[in-house]
């Protein structure tokens, strides 16, 4: 099935690029319930999967509203309303959705998969209760499974939003909505989304448009059309392929002056999030050197940390990360 969305000149003219954490939530939460080893994802799916076992966040909550295929509840992808708003104000968007839209979208979701698990049964009958245990299990699972990588997922995303803003001033919008995807196409002031599980109304979205890359979208492409905002199509973004590929600082000896080696040595061994325990065991420093090593790190504003259960987990920052990033080229 094609489904089609006209456009003004209007329309175009407020066409825009955008980063959104919730386009993250779902489309990764999909893969770890599929059980597929997926080629490109799987040294991520291999280090969240434990995690989330062992700290046991509600993930009745998250099978619920992220059901293995089909529709997703609009309000849980509030569009984003700047080029790159923070899980915090998502989930504050998502808290504030009003009860009519919690239940217009919970009754297309029942209508799609026949009915409605217990937490979503609750969350219709009191939105007002329910949305917020519904935001601090997705602020769980973002903090086990997204927040860590964050830093390197938000590098491809907005590598990816450059390098179509170029396409776009050199060769225009036509070619860059035609490259999306396959499932994409444009012409003679039309928007055509193969494969929607819908036909589309006069007047089904609002206007302009919301392009959003994500990371784990893999080779489909999600939409969500709502009257009152604009249409948002996030497409996969490229280059995902390289995205956990380890990136060695393989010419560290000019940074160690500056940080130090042991300081050093930690950044390196930081290419996935680690706990101080096991930066102990690979590197050979002791758990005290560690911690206070990381503390330095963390306080320069090159490492962030994470609760996962019952550990933090180190990351290296967007910082850090452009710090090595030339090392590694060297």
């Amino acid at each position: 099935m094609t489904a089609e969305l006209q456009f003004t000149a209007g329309d175009l003219a407020r066409m825009r690029f955008a980063v959104s954490p919730m386009w993250e939530v779902g489309p990764s939460l999909r893969l770890l319930h599929s059980g597929i080893a997926h080629p490109v994802h799987r040294p991520w799916v291999e280090q969240v999967r434990p995690r989330l076992a062992a700290a046991g966040p509600e993930r009745g909550w998250l099978t619920e509203i992220v059901p293995p295929a089909g529709y997703v509840p609009d309000f849980v992808n509030p569009a984003p309303t700047g080029a790159a708003p923070t899980i915090g104000s998502e989930l504050a968007a998502i808290r504030a959705t009003p009860d009519a839209q919690v239940r217009r979208d919970l009754d297309r979701l029942a209508s799609r998969q026949g009915g409605l698990g217990p937490r979503l049964r609750a969350l219709h009958a009191d939105p007002a209760a329910g949305l917020p245990r519904l935001t601090e299990a997705i602020e769980a699972y973002w903090e086990l499974a997204l927040a860590p990588y964050w830093a390197r997922i938000r590098a491809v995303l907005d590598a990816d939003v450059l390098h179509r803003a170029r396409q776009v001033a050199e060769f225009g919008a036509a070619r860059v909505l035609n490259d999306l995807s396959t499932e994409v196409h444009w012409s003679e002031d039309r928007l055509r989304l193969r494969r929607r599980s819908r036909p589309l109304a006069p007047g089904a979205s609002g206007a302009g448009l919301l392009l959003i890359p994500s990371a784990f979208a893999r080779s489909a492409l999600f939409t969500q059309v709502a009257a009152e905002h604009p249409p948002q199509l996030a497409y996969p973004a490229r280059g995902t392929g390289l995205l956990w590929a380890a990136r060695p600082a393989t010419g560290d000896g000019a940074l160690a002056v500056v940080l130090g080696r042991s300081r050093t040595l930690l950044l390196t061994e930081l290419d996935a999030p680690a706990s101080t325990t096991e930066l102990a065991r690979r590197t050979g420093l002791s758990p005290s050197a560690v911690s206070r090593y990381l503390t330095t790190l963390r306080d320069a504003g090159l490492v962030s940390a994470h609760r996962a259960g019952r550990s933090v987990l180190y990351a290296r920052t967007a910082t850090a990360e452009a710090v090595l990033a030339p090392l590694a080229q060297g």
